[in-house]
């Protein structure tokens, strides 16, 4: 991602506006915000606009070098607690190696009534290109992302104590002529293998068997139409002025009969 230009990620604009567009519909301010990968330097901007104090870090050196962040895995975070009003994290929750504990230092890291607000690449994105990496003549190897779904993310927003878990999921279909294109996009974007160490590399008969099994699932006009699911998630730190949600069994009206047809 690094050694490629910003333009190359053509994710990451399309996130932060959306993160920004939910972020105008919070009648607040935050003074000091946390920012979780620069990839889009217009996002960082727009922070720098409406706080105070913007930290951000980057996991990569060279990235960190191009944004002037600090190097740190999320999920090895060590920072004073309560130190933020907002944390925004723009992809890359689903590539630590601790999701829970990323999560759980997050929450540390906010101040009471603070929001973290960030999304990534979920579950059931990408499926032609897994159908075409799965061909006989190709290794069986993990070479793409590991993918959270939407329902674990409610649960871990919730285990790890955010009030008021929001997760939902936005669709995005992205069409390509072979798969090198969309191999290239995938690459910028950061949503290859990130294993330690490296699997092999592919032989160029396994490539030609995946570029082709791709090409099989193209549409009349020669271009194939991929799928990416794009989880959004919020949560904020509890704090007593917050809305409580119903004692469970508490409700007086009943479902059945408001469902019930009027006669």
């Amino acid at each position: 991602m690094a050694r490629l230009p910003a333009s190359a990620n053509f994710l990451a604009p399309i996130i932060a506006e959306t993160l920004l567009d939910r972020l105008t519909m919070v009648t607040r301010n935050f003074p000091r915000v946390l920012l979780i990968g620069a990839h889009d330097p217009a996002l960082a901007d727009r922070l720098r606009g409406i706080c105070t104090e913007l930290t951000i870090i980057e996991a990569g050196p060279r990235l960190a070098a191009a944004s002037g962040a600090i190097i740190v895995e999320a999920d090895a975070l060590d920072l004073p607690f309560a130190s933020f009003d907002l944390i925004v994290w723009p992809g890359g929750l689903d590539s630590v190696n601790d999701v829970p504990g990323a999560l759980l230092r997050l929450r540390a890291l906010l101040a009471p009534d603070g929001l973290l607000l960030g999304a990534f690449v979920g579950d059931g994105s990408l499926p032609r290109l897994r159908r075409a990496m799965m061909v006989d003549a190709v290794r069986p190897i993990a070479r793409m992302h590991p993918q959270i779904d939407l329902a674990a993310m409610g649960n871990l927003l919730q285990r790890v104590g955010f009030a008021l878990p929001v997760v939902d999921v936005e669709a995005l279909t992205v069409r390509y002529g072979d798969w090198f294109a969309l191999a290239r996009d995938l690459r910028a974007v950061g949503l290859t293998s990130r294993l330690a160490p490296t699997p092999p590399p592919l032989t160029r008969a396994e490539a030609a068997q995946i570029a082709a099994a791709f090409a099989a699932q193209a549409d009349p006009d020669g271009r194939v139409a991929e799928s990416l699911r794009i989880v959004h998630f919020s949560g904020w730190a509890p704090h007593p002025d917050q809305p409580q949600p119903a004692r469970r069994g508490s409700g007086t009206a009943s479902l059945t009969e408001a469902l019930k047809p009027k006669g």
